[in-house]
């Protein structure tokens, strides 16, 4: 593939007619302390505070389509990857539900609950702390596929397969993750997402310890999957310039929920959400004219005290009195463009 082309220039497009691969409908995760006994009793009298909790999503719904590459945005801790897990099956949601080909993942049982778990596989940031140490690279692609029955035939030549598949030489399966360098340990972490043979791939800040040399090549790589095997992405990432070269469509968060999903030039172009744009100004671009580089105001809040009404309403320049009390809903602004903005009814500053 062409450094320069975009991935779903080159795709085939989504089936729209089919219900989606996966869907989060109205997903909350919520993380705290489970107190125990003594700390429920006095909770109860009044002699202590309940443990602070984090709301790390709030009230998601978000819809991947079969041979969509979905590009989810964010600062740290927005709770993207806390969704990633989510919709991988890593994390249970705690309020809402997943649904897997039209289905609720919960109501799935015994061979169909199996079948919807090895098809959404995640990969994760760090290879070497994702990698068993202590086992060889041909029994960490092995082990899964062995033990759910996929492999027929030798065990070597289906790791032999996988390595070919993602660009690693298999004389290199009985060298541990340590022997290997960071971009080759990602690789072994693709070839062992695709050794039980998924639908979808959640990928997880994938290239973001990588150089910047081998994140080309590893973008490079999941490109070619996704027009070889026909894979569904959720490409969870900070750097909107990777996003706009291999998603479809794009998903903003802010502090656990989705402020703005489009298709990938309909953001580039014709961002709605005033939080949207200013990631869009901070992003480099080579020119030759004078620029000067806009950060966002303020700090991210913290989760445990999120702001009332818009979370970003501390930041946001255009904010009214009716953003620091009303959470604003996530409707649709134009065909395929949702954005979640007071501004948007007409009643902004």
């Amino acid at each position: 593939m062409s450094a320069g082309r975009p991935a779903h220039a080159l795709a085939p497009a989504p089936d729209k007619a089919a219900p989606p691969i996966a869907e989060a409908q109205g997903v909350t995760r919520i993380f705290g302390v489970k107190p125990d006994i003594t700390a429920r009793v006095m909770h109860r009298v009044g002699l202590a505070r309940p443990e602070p909790t984090v709301q790390a999503v709030n009230d998601v719904s978000l819809s991947i389509r079969r041979g969509e590459v979905v590009g989810l945005v964010g600062e740290s801790g927005c709770g993207k990857s806390t969704l990633g897990r989510v919709v991988s099956g890593l994390l249970p949601p705690t309020r809402g539900r997943m649904m897997w080909n039209g289905r609720d993942s919960q109501a799935l049982r015994g061979a169909e609950r199996l079948k919807a778990k090895l098809a959404v596989q995640m990969i994760f940031q760090n290879p070497m702390a994702s990698l068993n140490p202590r086992i060889t690279v041909r029994d960490i692609i092995a082990e899964a596929p062995r033990l759910h029955g996929l492999i027929e035939g030798s065990v070597d030549d289906y790791v032999d397969a996988q390595m070919l598949r993602v660009g690693l030489d298999p004389a290199m399966k009985d060298r541990l993750p340590h022997e290997f360098s960071g971009g080759q340990r990602q690789r072994v972490g693709i070839a062992r997402a695709l050794a039980v043979g998924p639908d979808l791939l959640v990928c997880d800040e994938a290239i973001a310890a990588l150089d910047v040399s081998i994140q080309a090549q590893v973008i490079n790589l999941f490109v070619d999957l996704h027009e070889a095997l026909g894979l569904t992405y959720l490409f969870i990432s900070h750097d909107l310039g990777v996003v706009r070269h291999i998603s479809d469509r794009v998903v903003i968060m802010y502090l656990g929920r989705v402020v703005e999903d489009a298709a990938t030039e309909e953001i580039f172009s014709r961002a709605n959400h005033p939080y949207t744009q200013s990631l869009l100004r901070e992003v480099p671009v080579i020119d030759t004219e004078r620029r000067e580089f806009e950060t966002i105001a303020g700090e991210l809040p913290s989760p445990l005290a999120p702001p009332p009404g818009c979370h970003f309403h501390p930041r946001c320049p255009f904010a009214t009195e009716r953003c620091r009390t009303e959470v604003p809903v996530l409707k649709e602004i134009a065909p395929g463009h949702r954005s979640a903005c007071h501004l948007n009814d007409g009643m902004g500053a």
